[in-house]
């Protein structure tokens, strides 16, 4: 269980949490799964989605290391329209989420701690005028290493002035709450995503709610 007398500070993670989007993902896959007629497509196609993102977190950082991503973010672009996923012009908010932000911002520093590169996370904020409830966005443009490595959590406390075991990463998957954990942060893991409860209970999740709309009820700010 999460102390919220402890946390100064949320960050949020972006796919799957706040954006409504690891859905898609795993429908546009099972789709083409389905044509090779594999049993239970769906279910395969999420545990294949899961296990890629690891491994993409490391691809995207080994590029960065050589020079490459930025030659290359156009052909994400490419291979995210061909996954089925929306545009930045026109993401989906997770149902509940704008009222929740807006009133846990009352109380707590927000922040957006995410793979996804800069130019979508402004896009995605900007949409849905979140932008000024956040004091720090962390893309994959801000640190060497991505989740589930410690360090953009790591960056976005060090960018509040907060130590980190003063701040709950929130997410839906077990790369989130290992990062956290490896952070020293609190881990809060939602069920809006990918992640389902064994699983993110192993990771080490403090806490696990159905949703980041769940939250100002869970850290005791409605009743």
């Amino acid at each position: 269980m999460i102390d919220p007398l402890s946390v100064e500070a949320l960050l949020f993670d972006l796919d799957g949490t706040l954006l409504d989007s690891d859905d898609q993902a795993v429908d546009a896959l099972a789709r083409h799964l389905s044509r090779l007629r594999i049993r239970d497509p769906h279910r395969t196609a999420r545990r294949l989605v899961m296990a890629s993102e690891t491994p993409g977190n490391f691809l995207v950082t080994f590029l960065d290391v050589l020079g490459l991503d930025a030659p290359l973010a156009g052909l994400t672009d490419r291979l995210r329209r061909w996954r089925g996923l929306r545009t930045p012009s026109n993401f989906r908010l997770v149902p509940g989420v704008d009222d929740a932000l807006r009133l846990l911002a009352r109380r707590y520093r927000l922040g957006v701690v995410t793979t996804r590169g800069r130019r979508d996370a402004k896009a995605f904020l900007d949409q849905f005028d979140l932008a000024p409830l956040f004091d720090v966005v962390v893309t994959r443009e801000s640190t060497w290493r991505l989740k589930p490595h410690p360090a953009p959590i790591l960056h976005a406390a060090q960018t509040l002035d907060l130590p980190p075991e003063r701040c709950a990463m929130v997410g839906d998957t077990t790369v989130d709450i290992r990062a956290a954990r490896r952070a020293g942060a609190w881990a809060v893991a939602v069920l809006c995503g990918f992640g389902e409860r064994p699983e993110l209970e192993r990771a080490g999740a403090h806490l696990v709610l159905p949703s980041p709309a769940d939250l100002p009820a869970a850290l005791g700010l409605v009743r």
